[in-house]
């Protein structure tokens, strides 16, 4: 798993790249505030199973953030996703909280 940055995943969403931004915290959290087009797949006993219905092409990039740097979430989230055979997953390690910080939108 590569880390990325706010701006390089705010350039990705600007030029339109393809790929699956993964909201790893729980549906409550998501509904509050996510990130634009984020889908939510809770780390949960169900994750692996839910992951892979929603992203079915394992070479497709996906991208993890939680709350915040301090929050495990999207770590671990990126981890199971690659023993899952996920071969471009990237991890926004600043997460939600880094997003807001910098003034950008949030859908709910």
């Amino acid at each position: 798993m590569q880390p990325i940055t706010c701006d390089e995943l705010k350039e990705r969403m600007d030029r339109g790249d393809g790929f699956t931004l993964i909201e790893a915290l729980p549906p409550s959290s998501w509904k509050e505030a996510h990130l634009p087009g984020a889908i939510n797949i809770a780390v949960d006993e169900q994750f692996e199973e839910k992951a892979q219905k929603a992203v079915p092409d394992k070479g497709r990039t996906v991208i993890t953030y939680c709350a915040s740097a301090e929050c495990p979430a999207s770590r671990k989230a990126a981890e199971r996703l690659e023993a899952l055979g996920y071969q471009n997953v990237l991890e926004y390690e600043g997460g939600k909280a880094d997003w807001q910080e910098a003034g950008l939108p949030t859908e709910s």
